[in-house]
């Protein structure tokens, strides 16, 4: 890959995605423009660039940017959120009472990729409210058309549910048989409370008429570069109530805390409460 076209598919990705990539992506880069050159036939860098700059192939620099962005996940990764949901966010549901004025709580998985966070999210808002009057939701939302239409399928094979603990597989999926034997698939009574939409986080304001009680944004700032990463966090922070926590990565830190955020402890921050 030439100098040039590394410049002209970096600029692009910045364009279209704001994913930030520098010099030591480089080989990243180019292993994964090389499976776009076997899907269309092309002997060649040179000829990708050429095909990206016609008009008439929007959908394959939508394609450029699936590629690049790192889609990896597993239900219930960075399994500490998840013990402050229960251990914590949770109880202080439960301890509410009946909702006053919301019938749901309402979380947002804001980099869904394939869906396990958004359905781990759902099957431990389902456990731990069992019994309350509280209903949940949760919006799960990708750039990426492809990503999101496999969390819609929500069919997963079966090292992916390994990490689910025996009783929530039993409890939370449907086991494949025939076709579909040694894979799993969500069942209805969680699909039904996560809703997947394509957004790009960086398009503007995000388009949620309710903010919403609980963000993920994991492992997303990191391929920011800081304005972006500080564009992206007032977006977040708008769409939280007061009293809202918002979860980053574990390897990421905020670039800036603002007024309106208090830290919590390591990738979680909570919206202050109004004075």
């Amino acid at each position: 890959m030439r100098d040039s076209e590394f410049e002209f598919i970096r600029s692009l990705v910045y364009e279209r995605s704001r994913i930030t990539l520098d010099h030591s992506k480089r080989e990243l880069v180019a292993a994964r423009v090389g499976r776009r050159l076997r899907e269309h036939n092309l002997d060649s860098v040179t000829d990708y660039c050429r095909l990206l700059q016609d008009p008439e192939h929007d959908e394959e620099r939508a394609r450029l940017i699936d590629v690049i962005s790192t889609n990896h996940t597993a239900f219930f990764r960075e399994i500490a959120h998840f013990d402050f949901l229960i251990r914590r966010i949770a109880a202080e549901v439960r301890a509410r009472g009946r909702p006053p004025l919301q019938a749901e709580y309402r979380a947002w998985s804001a980099a869904c990729s394939s869906g396990e966070e958004a359905y781990s999210i759902g099957m431990t808002l389902a456990d731990q409210l069992a019994g309350t009057p509280w209903g949940w939701r949760v919006e799960a939302t990708d750039i990426s058309r492809p990503m999101l239409e496999a969390a819609a399928a929500a069919i997963y094979p079966q090292e992916a549910v390994r990490s689910v603990t025996p009783a929530w597989a039993r409890r939370y999926f449907l086991r494949g048989i025939g076709p579909q034997t040694g894979n799993w698939r969500v069942k209805p009574a969680i699909r039904e409370g996560v809703v997947f939409r394509q957004l790009n986080l960086l398009a503007g304001p995000p388009p949620f008429a309710e903010p919403f009680d609980l963000i993920f944004c994991r492992n997303v700032m990191i391929y920011f570069d800081a304005s972006t990463q500080e564009q992206l966090l007032a977006h977040l922070v708008e769409k939280l109530v007061p009293g809202g926590y918002l979860m980053i990565g574990h390897s990421e830190s905020l670039p800036r805390i603002k007024g309106a955020l208090e830290r919590i402890q390591p990738s979680v921050y909570r919206r202050r409460l109004a004075a």
